[in-house]
């Protein structure tokens, strides 16, 4: 798979679109780029059948840029009875460390600080749950290699991983582990470019404004212009925003708030933290140390209310209540004026019965509307791919489509590729570009300008955002900022590396090629 077939670029989505609103039919239509879309899209486009992928925005814009970057083995679920859905999680979870994106999804170890806030028999109960987890990764088919077991630690050993916990009456700790991506929403750019290298045709800035089982009126964001694009089948799988397109799907999402902090705030931690959310039983929040100097800490679950905003806002509440359960473990606390930044992203959880959002069953859902349109709903950013093949299966029979079998288990990601540890470029652009990572290096190895940071202190470079216009459709600087990089968690970054991002864009390619 080259650079070339995968490509996507301002050019490349001229043709597409043209080639569609000029009556070529496609067999599948896609509605929403996240990453059920994007795997959607890959799914059918493996299998043989022609497909067209269009959003309203770009890539990721939506729920799957706002995750924990984690990819869960499931242990939460097990916890709450819902074994199915901890198995596939887990099977998933696999499916990614393993097979198709190892470049992107490490190993993350987590500890459980037993402090005094942690009893005994609360210990007894989590290293009960670590061990189930464990024999999930194993039921899974995930080797120890990947996922070492979980252990108890000493004071000591906790401190060492993350030396910014109090330590009075610290007793040790629980070590355990699970996967880890670079950034939530490379993964999907990286899907949605596989699927363009199958040849489906990628389309951002392109709104849905009516499906039929047929097609679907579409509106060019960048001109305004309204077209129909034809198919023979559709699927809807544009998350929280399912309902205005298929008006009954019932969906309550709930919104899950992150804080950015600096690295150096916690003492540049070497793990994550399990932190027990007062109140609950098995309910935890997540310290998470990033590659690029961060550390989020996440995350809420409170109702959210219609209508449903493009990009959610944090709450001042959410914000103190996620620093309040990390001071409860911290030696010094954390201020407010130490966020750097913090992001919220809804869930598009299926309507069920109980009180709480938290209560609603994490498994998705495929829906066949009277109209024909396929509906995609729930589940969560690790069973993506499984949602993707149970949505196209449901447009083969529903449609009647002859098409091969889902292939997406095996089939490697753009990037991914063995023995990445050999290549000859920055160990960090390798977790984040797997096997072009070397391309990215080389732009900057020609341009000494694009080989400096974007912005003070940013582990980004210059030639990652050239890269991304280049491949990977980035259109405008917010492309570049917020979702291709994710320089924009922290407002004073973005707003430091706006000129950078400009200067890239002077890179676009043109119809005669690139600049």
């Amino acid at each position: 798979m080259t650079p070339s077939t995968s490509s996507l670029n301002a050019v490349r989505r001229a043709g597409d679109l043209a080639a569609l609103t000029a009556g070529e039919v496609v067999d599948v239509l896609v509605v929403g780029l996240g990453a059920t879309g994007a795997g959607v899209a890959l799914d059918a486009a493996s299998r043989g059948l022609s497909v067209a992928a269009v959003d309203a925005h770009d890539l990721a814009f939506g729920t799957s840029r706002w995750s924990s970057k984690l990819v869960h083995g499931g242990l939460r679920y097990l916890a709450s009875g819902q074994l199915g859905v901890a198995h596939e999680s887990a099977v998933e979870r696999g499916v990614l460390m393993a097979h198709t994106a190892p470049h992107l999804v490490r190993a993350l170890p987590f500890v459980l600080p037993l402090t005094p806030l942690v009893s005994g028999s609360a210990a007894a109960l989590a290293m009960a749950g670590m061990r189930a987890g464990d024999l999930l990764r194993l039921s899974a088919r995930t080797r120890r290699s990947v996922l070492p077991r979980p252990r108890r630690l000493s004071a000591v050993e906790t401190l060492r991983l993350v030396p910014a916990l109090r330590s009075y009456g610290l007793r040790g700790g629980i070590l355990s582990w699970d996967g880890q991506l670079a950034d939530d929403a490379r993964l999907v750019t990286a899907i949605a470019r596989t699927a363009a290298a199958h040849g489906a045709r990628i389309l951002t800035r392109c709104r849905a404004l009516a499906l039929t089982g047929d097609g679907a009126d579409v509106r060019d964001e960048q001109t305004g212009a309204e077209h129909a694009i034809r198919a023979r089948a559709v699927i809807n799988a544009t998350g929280v925003w399912a309902g205005e397109l298929a008006p009954g799907v019932r969906l309550r999402p709930s919104r899950g708030t992150h804080l950015v902090l600096r690295a150096e705030t916690l003492g540049a931690p070497l793990a994550g933290l399990h932190l027990p959310v007062p109140g609950t039983t098995g309910r935890f929040a997540l310290v998470l140390p990033q590659d690029d100097g961060r550390v989020y800490v996440g995350l809420t679950d409170e109702p959210a209310d219609a209508p449903i905003p493009d990009v959610p806002q944090p709450t001042e509440a959410e914000i103190g209540f996620l620093l309040d359960i990390v001071d409860s473990a911290l030696e010094v606390p954390v201020r407010r004026a130490d966020v750097a930044g913090a992001f919220a992203g809804l869930r598009p959880l299926l309507d069920g019965p109980g009180g709480r959002t938290a209560d609603l069953s994490r498994r998705h859902a495929v829906l066949t509307g009277r109209n024909g349109v396929v509906t995609v709903v729930g589940g969560k950013l690790t069973t993506y791919r499984r949602m993707a093949q149970d949505a196209v299966d449901a447009a083969i029979e529903a449609r009647g489509l002859s098409a091969g079998p889902c292939r997406t288990a095996r089939l490697p990601l753009v990037g991914a590729a063995p023995e990445l540890g050999r290549l000859t470029a920055p160990a960090r652009l390798v977790r984040r570009y797997g096997a072009e990572a070397t391309a990215v290096a080389a732009l900057a190895a020609a341009d000494p300008a694009l080989a400096e940071p974007v912005a003070p202190g940013s582990a980004t470079i210059g030639a990652e955002l050239v890269w991304a216009v280049l491949h990977e459709g980035a259109l405008d600087e917010s492309d570049l900022l917020d979702r291709r990089t994710r320089v924009g968690l922290v407002p004073a970054d973005r707003r430091a590396a706006l000129p950078a991002a400009r200067r890239a864009l002077a890179h676009a390619p043109t119809a005669a090629g690139p600049r």
